[in-house]
Parts: structure tokens; sequence; C-alpha cells
């Protein structure tokens, strides 16, 4: 899965005049292995603490902004990101506002049909054109709850 993932961030890269440097390899790594989103202070301090702060938020910026990265927020708004549904397919968000830790869930066929339909509805009833959506459920996880 790893080595699929980068032949697809690499090519992704190369496509936007992007070089996938040795660093960015071992940052989407950290990503992957993360398993949901992250910020960059987590990130930071425990997958890449050998990574120089400004370097990180040069990579997430330079990533965030060809679309590999996409930036989400916790409970308390910090900027968390993750990467990529092109990469990760569509899911959503369970967001604990006591740890903030942000869990990644995929709701199934028939519950994301009814988010879908229910983001529909609600945006063309403002005139509103949709072109995707998001969830992001609050509250608190099992360790906090």
């Amino acid at each position: 899965m790893l080595t699929e993932l980068h032949a697809r961030v690499k090519k992704h890269l190369r496509e936007n005049d992007v070089r996938y440097s040795t660093g960015r390899q071992k940052f989407i790594a950290a990503l992957h292995a993360a398993g949901g989103p992250r910020s960059a202070t987590h990130l930071h301090t425990s997958e890449l603490d050998d990574v120089p702060l400004s370097s990180l938020y040069r990579t997430l910026t330079v990533l965030e902004n060809v679309g590999v990265l996409e930036r989400t927020h916790d409970g308390d708004g910090v900027a968390m990101f993750e990467l990529g549904e092109w990469l990760l397919g569509h899911h959503h968000h369970l967001i604990c506002t006591s740890c903030d830790i942000v869990t990644d869930i995929d709701l199934g066929n028939d519950l994301e049909n009814a988010v879908a339909e229910i983001s529909a509805t609600v945006a063309a009833s403002h005139g509103f054109t949709m072109t995707g959506h998001t969830l992001d459920v609050l509250g608190l996880c099992e360790d906090c709850g």
C-alpha cells in the first residue's frame, strides 16, 4: 500500500512540477502511518522530530497547494493535515473535543448517500451549487467519554 501511495504522489507531484524529495517521501510515510489528520506540532514531536519545523511547514504548504494534503481542524480550530481524498478515498471525521484526536470514519453506502442528499438539499435551498461535502462530528472519544 505504501509503495503504491508513493507512486501516486510522485506522479501527481511530477505533473505539477514539484520534486518528490526524500524528505517529502518521509513526510508522506509518516502521515500515512498516523492513520488520520495530524497537526504540524504532532507530526514534528512524534513522527518527524528530526525535521526542522521550518522545513515541515514548507512541506505542508507545498503539498497542500498541489492537493496532496487537505486541511481540516480539530475541536479547537487547530489546523490538521491528512492525505487528500483522491489518495485515501472519501471519508468523514470524529473529533474529540477533549483530547483533540481526529478519527477517520467511512459511513458506508446507505449513510453516505443520506449525508450527500441532505447536503445537496441544504445547498440547493440556499442557491448554492454543491461540489462536495464533509462531515465532522464533535464529541468525546471512548477514552475521554
